[in-house]
């Protein structure tokens, strides 16, 4: 039977770059975000389109097992929550952006870059511990 370390090195073995992936994933949101806010003050069809909330629903699905899957990692090899935790704090305020109403001045926006910035900050964190 393995023991619980081994486990652990086999999938850090297995899944090297989850937090770098993770916080790439990260990026993209940002760079989403950021698009949609200005190709909906240019062009309103277009930035309709990107605005879907599938995509929001989508991408925060993908952040949150990402995140499971990677910080939950990091707390079973390296022991430290801290981590997980402000991932955990950055997925709640995206999830909590998605209630806000699209055209509320930018702060669905605004809200949602604040989550994926404490989110990556968590995955940052992690990558640092397991090293």
């Amino acid at each position: 039977m393995r023991t619980m370390t081994s486990v652990t090195r086999h999938l850090h073995r297995k899944l090297p770059g989850l937090d770098r992936l993770a916080i790439g994933l990260s990026g993209l949101c940002v760079v989403h975000c950021l698009a949609s806010a200005v190709l909906l003050a240019m062009l309103s069809a277009a930035g309709g389109l990107l605005l879907n909330p599938i995509f929001h629903e989508i991408g925060l699905t993908f952040a949150i097992i990402l995140g499971a899957i990677a910080l939950g990692r990091g707390i079973v090899e390296h022991g430290y929550a801290m981590p997980a935790s402000m991932g955990a704090f950055g997925l709640g305020v995206m999830a909590g952006a998605m209630s806000l109403p699209h055209d509320g001045g930018g702060m669905e926006t605004l809200w949602t870059v604040v989550g994926v910035g404490l989110l990556a900050f968590g995955h940052d964190l992690n990558r640092r511990a397991t090293c």
